[in-house]
């Protein structure tokens, strides 16, 4: 039987008296491309803090790679786990390059700077996430998009064996968000590397997913295929309307249509 690469063993979180996320659980196979959906206030994000050890359980606990996420240090969880975060405020004025860098610290060692390795690492993601032509301009300089890009590319540095993201194609243009989409299958595929990402677009989702963890009330109220989780019923129930289901004529996938 393959071991997870993560199992969330009844998680429970609560920010100060409000209930963020309640008796949690589930499990992800290696080498899986999962989304995260729900309404806002379901608990999306808070999960992936969690799944990063920015948060910790209340209850429960949080494994990942057979080890409970507490006993990892920061450099170690660095090196396995990658995040791109929602937002990221442009406070110092650091180049793009450098913040690309940035993802290299987890192999650093003390006062030690980056190497000719580390460049070669930084400048290959910035090159897959097309970002590269303006690697020695200043961070806060660039538009959300080419912002959303840098930090992508700053995770993909780091190496991880597991990738999150928050709505990581939310400021991205289409062409940009096609490149990424094809990017993340890509290197899933060849380099078995686990993607977990939150989003609120489901068909998004269908496409490119192959497991959905579907959130409500900050419980967990369906996980399986796209096929198992996006039902009428299912979203109904969850975002409280009525959908149309069917597939997409391009790849099959199922497609989710709002009947107003």
């Amino acid at each position: 039987m393959t071991t997870p690469v993560l199992s969330a063993r009844h998680i429970t979180f609560s920010y100060t008296d409000t209930t963020v996320l309640d008796d949690v659980s589930f499990e992800i196979e290696s080498a899986n491309i999962v989304a995260v959906i729900g309404p806002n206030g379901s608990g999306k994000t808070t999960l992936l803090k969690m799944l990063n050890a920015t948060l910790f359980p209340d209850s429960g606990s949080l494994v990942i790679a057979g080890r409970d996420t507490k006993r990892w240090s920061r450099r170690q969880i660095a090196r396995t786990v990658a995040i791109v975060p929602q937002e990221t405020p442009a406070v110092f004025p650091f180049f793009a390059e450098e913040i690309v860098l940035m993802g290299r610290f987890p192999y650093l060692r003390s006062l030690a700077f980056e190497d000719r390795a580390d460049y070669r690492i930084a400048r290959e993601a910035m090159e897959q996430t097309d970002c590269l032509a303006f690697a020695h301009r200043r961070f806060t300089e660039l538009s959300a998009g080419e912002r959303q890009r840098v930090l992508i590319a700053r995770a993909l540095a780091q190496e991880p064996k597991i990738l999150l993201l928050d709505e990581s194609t939310v400021f991205l243009d289409l062409k940009h968000q096609a490149r990424f989409l094809s990017l993340l299958r890509r290197l899933n595929r060849e380099r078995q590397l686990t993607v977990i990402f939150v989003t609120h677009d489901i068909n998004l989702a269908a496409q490119n997913a192959h497991r959905l963890l579907l959130l409500y009330n900050g419980k967990k109220y369906a996980i399986g295929t796209p096929a198992d989780v996006l039902t009428a019923e299912n979203l109904r129930e969850v975002y409280d309307v009525a959908v149309g289901i069917d597939q997409n004529p391009h790849d099959g996938s199922h497609r989710v249509t709002l009947l107003t």
